[in-house]
């Protein structure tokens, strides 16, 4: 009987040890210091991509995100609380930050996080800023891959795969989100131009500078043709401080490079 029990109470204590750790994180800002390019101290100090459920399409995958073998969950009050997510991407080559979206069922408007190990201890960093734009669900576009390499989070972000670098994008105003549709980008790639109702605003990543071009109606009211004409009567001028923006030729007549555009 003595024999019996024991092995009865053995197996509950193994059968309670067999589940998936978890630990709670509590998201914090996105710091302008934060360095994501972490080499791992040890081969085990890296994060892993678990597939939890698989739709028939990529878009129904969810996720979690382990850290050795404990699931992180994310603390972001008031969003509810995740560990499941339905964008994972790592951003480095390294395997110690990932770019995730969590799965709360607000679909682009779910917020993004970035999970990294930091000196071999895992953090979590938001990359949420609150908007108050008239049209935030219609500029909220998620995740906006611009080339393989440089990613655009809700027009507030954008992400460098190449070395790990995370640039806000200054905003026209501040407690709103761009209300425009990303348009094109300069040939070094830190100028962004934004579409707006009657603009292009543009934003240097790097240096956090920025010019608003007025466009005229005549161009605005024929999108099947805008990028054409922009091409066609627009360059790229560099400042004093040698940060590109778009700007109006002075010169109707000069011979565009075409390789200056970027989409």
């Amino acid at each position: 009987m003595k024999i019996t029990l024991y092995a009865l109470l053995l197996s509950v204590v193994l059968f309670g040890c067999g589940g998936n750790p978890e630990k709670t994180f509590k998201a914090r800002a996105f710091a302008a210091g934060d360095d994501f390019n972490v080499f791992p101290k040890s081969a085990k100090n890296i994060l892993t991509i678990v597939k939890t459920d698989s739709g028939k399409i990529a878009a129904a995958d969810r996720f979690i995100i382990k850290s050795k073998d404990t699931a992180v969950i994310i603390d972001d009050a008031p969003n509810a609380e995740t560990k499941k997510f339905k964008t994972a991407s790592f951003i480095n080559t390294q395997k110690t930050a990932v770019l995730v979206q969590s799965d709360n069922g607000k679909d682009k408007m779910d917020p993004f996080y970035i999970i990294y190990i930091n000196g071999g201890k895992t953090e979590v960093v938001s990359l949420n800023k609150p908007s108050k734009g008239a049209e935030d669900k219609k500029y909220t576009n998620g995740l906006e891959e611009l080339t393989r390499s440089n990613w655009l989070v809700n027009n507030d972000f954008l992400i460098t795969t190449i070395n790990s670098r995370v640039y806000p994008v200054k905003r026209q105003k501040e407690d709103e989100r761009i209300q425009g549709k990303f348009f094109m980008y300069s040939s070094d790639k830190t100028t962004l131009a934004f579409l707006t109702a009657n603009a292009l605003y543009q934003v240097n990543t790097k240096t956090g500078e920025t010019f608003n071009l007025p466009l005229p109606a005549s161009l605005t009211s024929q999108p099947e043709t805008l990028v054409a004409n922009i091409q066609r009567d627009y360059t790229w001028v560099p400042n004093e401080h040698g940060t590109s923006f778009l700007k109006k030729n002075a010169d109707d007549d000069r011979i565009v490079d075409i390789s200056e555009f970027k989409r």
